[in-house]
């Protein structure tokens, strides 16, 4: 393979125009995505702001290849974003950050593989990333065993906060309980009684239907049915032109290629005419408009994260966010999508971990407790930091609570109908951690 695509001026401008320490600088083509291993990113002007400071190792699984690979290039957006910054203004502690990528090519078994490495031979004192809830789930573990600390910034998969909850495992941003509890009145109120939930039949898929499920029994709705459709399956038309049209509305449960088919073929299938559709935030984000194009009006969807300056999010500190992210997004798609809920996350959940550090005092992973400490029960405001809003990061769980939006797709547009407010996103704790 060849390396030409590193002299592109779309690799220079938006991949940190910096020194490459390891192997190759990272590249969006799938090409450069595939000849991922771990890579280290330095900025240019690391050196002479911090001298001899010993950095931090800062690890990143990512999916840049296989099944995610394009929400996993725009989550890696975000946690650039945020090591820019944080490094561009003193970095933490008085030292800098240097961040190590390493792609889990969307399977289980090389993420673990992965994060592995970064831990024995890179000694990362810390990880932010993972976006498929079963590599989640998967590498949780291996943090526990090696006591690192591990930011999740995209998974959500509820166990992970739950069942198979950890000490060590943190996710400062929503999950699907806090979501449906946000979304289920609208819709068994204005939207219809009776639900089909279609779904990725994966770790994170299942979970999140169990979640809207009960959701939607609590506010007096009924579910009619429900229909798993294999993670990567593209065409879903196999699957939904069997769902028995006996419901008001079909929710969906997807993201990526999968969220775009699911808009469009319910449309392609008359389904959209004969009753109403929504879904989880992921089905619609900002990179999928353009495939969904108008097939997608009337469309609603629940997130923690629009990329509207409307309401409650016209705010300085989310303007300056989503200009500067539109510019980033802009070096690598000449289109120029909005950033997303995975740019948004990424972002957040490295200064939620920078704030960690600097009130503990953190040294290295041998301060991983002290660290844990600092973060459990974290409040954060909304600021530059966090344009998204104010959050608690809860001690019980290590699950955070954020406002939701509950939005409507118009001509390609995010129309806000609703915020829920944080403190009605609240759901019991069911997590024990292990002595």
């Amino acid at each position: 393979m060849t390396e030409s695509w590193k002299n592109e001026e779309w690799a220079k401008d938006f991949w940190y125009r910096g020194k490459v320490t390891r192997r190759r600088l990272i590249g969006l083509s799938a090409a450069a995505a595939g000849a991922l291993g771990a890579s280290m990113l330095v900025p240019a002007p690391w050196r002479s702001a911090f001298g001899q400071a010993k950095p931090y190792k800062l690890g990143m699984l990512q999916p840049l290849s296989g099944t995610a690979a394009a929400g996993g290039k725009t989550a890696l957006v975000g946690g650039q974003m945020a090591v820019d910054r944080i490094n561009k203004t003193g970095g933490v502690n008085g030292r800098p950050i240097e961040l190590l990528v390493a792609d889990t090519e969307s399977k289980p078994d090389v993420g673990r593989r992965k994060v592995e490495k970064l831990i024995l031979e890179d000694k990362i004192d810390a990880h932010a990333g993972g976006y498929l809830s079963n590599i989640c789930l998967a590498c949780m573990p291996v943090y526990e065993e090696h006591k690192v600390v591990n930011m999740i910034t995209v998974c959500l998969d509820t166990t992970i906060t739950t069942s198979k909850c950890s000490r060590y495992s943190f996710r400062p941003y929503d999950f699907a309980p806090s979501q449906a509890v946000a979304i289920a009145p609208y819709l068994v109120n204005k939207m219809g009684k009776k639900w089909h939930l279609a779904f990725a039949d994966y770790a994170w898929g299942q979970s999140t239907r169990d979640a809207y499920a009960e959701a939607i029994k609590k506010n007096g709705g009924e579910i009619v049915g429900t229909t798993g459709v294999p993670l990567g399956t593209a065409d879903m038309t196999a699957f939904l032109s069997k769902v028995t049209p006996n419901f008001d509305g079909i929710f969906g449960i997807f993201f990526g290629q999968q969220g775009i088919s699911f808009v469009t073929q319910t449309f392609d299938l008359g389904i959209s005419k004969k009753a109403r559709i929504a879904g989880d935030g992921a089905v619609a984000v900002s990179t999928s408009l353009p495939a969904i194009g108008a097939k997608g009006n009337g469309f609603v969807g629940v997130d923690r994260y629009v990329p509207v300056l409307q309401g409650v999010l016209n705010t300085p500190y989310h303007k300056k966010f989503l200009e500067e992210a539109k510019t980033r997004l802009k070096a690598i798609d000449p289109s120029g999508p909005l950033p997303d809920r995975y740019v948004q996350s990424n972002y957040e959940a490295i200064n939620m971990l920078k704030l960690g550090m600097v009130h503990s005092k953190f040294q290295s992973r041998e301060d991983s407790m002290k660290l844990i400490e600092a973060l459990e029960g974290m409040e954060v405001k909304e600021s530059d930091d966090f344009p998204q809003g104010d959050k608690t990061l809860r001690k019980e769980d290590h699950q955070a609570f954020v406002r939701e939006f509950v939005f409507e797709l118009e001509n390609l547009n995010y129309k806000l109908l609703e915020v829920v407010p944080k403190e009605k996103t609240v759901v019991p704790s069911a997590c024990k951690f292990r002595a």
